[in-house]
């Protein structure tokens, strides 16, 4: 399975266990680069630099004894993470082998990230923002489609995919809707050198979340996945439990009118993001009620809690 991304990133296998907030750990990412993927944290998962910069150094130091694999952190680089500008420095000072930018001009990422030889892959919902981020120097495409889990896009993978090929030149990996080797066949079919894939791994034996999220994954499908703006006021997937039901998936009409003046947009915007990752980290960490469990419909493959071993098996070799 030789693709650009294996090789930009010596991989055994085009694929990313991609960056899920609260959810992605150093094991998990290390279990995958056993296996021969890359794996990606959000660096907001480390609740201070220094607990970023030691993960980095604690992959480092297991890609240098496997000799295989390869690991990156996501970073959202626009005004509601104020920690970027450090984060960025943090890693380029440790080394990682790419990262993974989100809701923002990577312009400042893209600059620092390669002088000191890290790759710099873009989510992209669209043509548009492809462009502009393949102007700027990024080296790969994170088409983020609309059967991705959590911030989705709204053009699906074989459209998405085939338009960013067709007027794009940097590789293109494509982003949701992947939780078989059917359907990881399928996107590279379409003409995606890789696949980035998060939802099938939540319910992983090494996911640092409660039982009860891990089981939700089991037992849940996708029928079971619906579009909230309660978690950072841009529609967001989750699981829809008996919480999510009552009290719905629209933002709040104070905070819909407030949207609508100019001045206060961008502050009504940080704090729903703020209230939104607080409530689904308590129900991440923690036995709760408020069961806000952010996934996409790749879960409906999902029948038990494995190790990532074996959720990369499954993808790879089509072994249930």
């Amino acid at each position: 399975m030789r693709t650009r991304l294996t090789d930009m990133l010596q991989l055994e296998h085009p694929i990313i266990m991609a960056p899920m907030f609260l959810v992605s750990n150093v094991a998990m990412v290390k279990e995958g680069m056993h296996c021969g993927i890359a794996g990606c944290i959000p660096a907001l998962n480390y609740r201070t630099i220094e607990e970023l910069r030691a993960a980095a150094r604690e992959l480092k130091g297991t890609k240098a004894a496997i000799g295989k694999g390869a690991f990156g952190f996501n970073l959202i680089v626009n005004k509601s993470n104020p920690k970027a500008a450090d984060q960025l420095k943090a890693l380029c000072e440790e080394g990682c082998d790419f990262i993974i930018t989100s809701l923002g001009s990577p312009e400042a990422t893209i600059k620092a990230a390669h002088a000191v030889d890290i790759k710099v892959f873009c989510d992209v919902t669209d043509l548009r923002f492809a462009q502009k981020v393949e102007a700027l120097g990024a080296d790969a495409l994170i088409a983020v489609n609309n059967a991705a889990g959590g911030h989705r896009g709204n053009i699906g993978p074989q459209e998405l995919i085939g338009l960013l090929k067709q007027h794009c030149t940097i590789p293109v990996i494509s982003a949701g809707g992947v939780g078989t080797k059917a359907e990881l066949d399928m996107m590279l079919g379409y003409g995606a050198e890789g696949v980035s894939v998060g939802s099938p791994f939540i319910a992983s034996a090494e996911a640092p979340i409660t039982d009860a999220y891990k089981q939700a994954c089991v037992e849940y499908g996708a029928a079971d996945i619906v579009l909230t703006e309660r978690i950072s006021g841009t529609p967001c997937t989750v699981i829809n439990t008996p919480y999510v039901q009552k009290i719905g998936t629209r933002s709040p009409w104070l905070e819909r009118m407030l949207n609508k003046n100019r001045r206060l947009k961008k502050w009504v915007k940080m704090l729903r993001f703020y209230i939104g990752m607080k409530a689904t980290e308590a129900a991440a960490q923690k036995a709760t009620y408020k069961t806000v469990w952010v996934a996409g419909p790749s879960i409906a493959h999902t029948r038990a809690v494995e190790p990532v071993r074996a959720i990369v098996e499954r993808l790879v070799n089509g072994t249930t």
